[in-house]
């Protein structure tokens, strides 16, 4: 979330950058103000009177020392009021500071300056196209009929075993979907990425800290016994890797990468845009995070963004980049772009990656921070994440370009991975 020193610093300019989401936040922005005001007001309240409370403790024993019993007795009278004020303070400052907060969790992520006005996917700004991507007006089977014919995908299956948007990936579709997870896996690492393999539960804190809570509490799988949340993303519990901690400004970045099954509930509407692997309640994601120093993370977003464009590129799928929007921006992202797959049998783009820098937003939550290396007062990192990739449609799109007469064509750079060139 965003601080209230930033509030108060730069109030036109984030006035400015949120209108760019649609929002006109003004109002609850001055209330936020005015109760970190009543903030303050009581924190010093509450230091007056501890600093009174500790001079007057260490007069009275010299005062009956000194024989002056009387004035002794009125120092500790005055000390149990100023306790029984001290215990009224704290409690009013914790409501304080409650109400502030929940203020504040509410306000979304400031916009960077390149983000485009708009208030949907249609605004988005493309900034570059990879491959051919046209109706070619040809004949071609969707992925999800290709996964019947060839054995690959038992859609049947998993809504017998749990319900609809849970698939089963059966023989080479299996072998497929694994080899998909370790190409982007070496490649991260190659790239300078450390694997994690983290837990798939979160607590109610992790959620929290990086966002996911209260804006999609609605969206994940929530265990009510044990109060633990399915991560709908690696995201969650990678970056949580480091919530509370201080590090030295020299170790920066810390660069993961992690492979984790994903969890989402939203099902979406009805018709081929959730038709097979379009969209699912399960699915396979390898993923990229950066905590990063605040100075460097626009130049680590582009890094991101072209590592992640030439994991597509290996795979010989069309895309292109998309810069998104205010109004089709995250809650906690303050630049998003979007990798998007062209889709040869569906001819419609298939997003399969965001990117996002969510500067310093996350990290307020998480208590995330570096100490400069000259020894200064800790500061909040940033935070970015990336899909390196998201599997279902990238599996969908490989499977609807690279049908043949022959049978389907496995890219060069999984052949090693599947040990089998074509599926027939």
């Amino acid at each position: 979330m965003i601080t209230t020193t930033r509030i108060k610093e730069e109030f036109d300019l984030i006035l400015l950058g949120l209108q760019k989401r649609g929002l006109d936040l003004r109002s609850e922005l001055e209330d936020i103000l005015a109760q970190d005001d009543i903030r303050k007001r009581t924190q010093k309240e509450l230091d007056d009177t501890l600093h009174e409370a500790r001079i007057l403790s260490k007069e009275i024993g010299g005062l009956f020392k000194a024989g002056k019993k009387e004035e002794a007795e009125q120092a500790k009278s005055r000390t149990s009021a100023l306790k029984a004020q001290e215990k009224v303070l704290h409690q009013k400052l914790a409501e304080t500071e409650e109400a502030l907060t929940e203020k504040l969790r509410h306000i979304p992520n400031v916009p960077h300056e390149s983000v485009p006005k708009g208030t949907s996917d249609s605004d988005n700004e493309e900034t570059e196209r990879w491959g051919e991507a046209e109706r070619s007006g040809e004949e071609h089977k969707p992925h999800w009929e290709l996964a019947k014919t060839y054995g690959l995908i038992d859609f049947e299956a998993g809504v017998k075993i749990t319900g609809a948007g849970f698939p089963v990936y059966t023989g080479k579709g299996a072998i497929l979907q694994r080899a998909l997870i370790n190409f982007f896996l070496d490649r991260n690492v190659a790239a300078g990425y450390e694997e994690v393999l983290p837990p798939h539960f979160v607590n109610e804190d992790s959620a929290y800290g990086t966002g996911q809570l209260p804006d999609k509490e609605g969206q994940m799988y929530h265990i009510t016994a044990d109060d633990l949340y399915c991560i709908p993303t690696a995201e969650v519990p990678v970056t949580n890797l480091y919530r509370g901690d201080i590090l030295k400004e020299e170790d920066l970045p810390k660069r993961n990468t992690a492979y984790t099954p994903c969890f989402r509930r939203e099902a979406g509407s009805y018709g081929k845009d959730v038709r097979g692997l379009n969209r699912l309640h399960q699915f396979d994601k390898v993923e990229v995070v950066v905590v990063e120093h605040p100075d460097r993370s626009y130049q680590r977003l582009d890094h991101m963004v072209e590592h992640i464009g030439g994991l597509i590129k290996e795979l010989e799928i069309p895309h292109r980049i998309l810069r998104l929007c205010g109004g089709d921006l995250g809650f906690t992202s303050a630049l998003t772009y979007d990798f998007e797959v062209w889709s040869r049998a569906q001819e419609r783009w298939l997003e399969v990656s965001s990117v996002s820098n969510f500067e310093s937003f996350q990290s307020n939550r998480l208590k995330l921070r570096y100490r400069p290396s000259d020894g200064g007062k800790p500061q909040l990192c940033h935070t970015l994440n990336g899909s390196a990739l998201a599997l279902p449609r990238i599996l969908a799109a490989l499977l609807e370009n690279n049908q043949t007469e022959s049978g389907i064509v496995i890219p060069k750079v999984l052949q090693p991975y599947t040990h089998f060139d074509l599926i027939q």
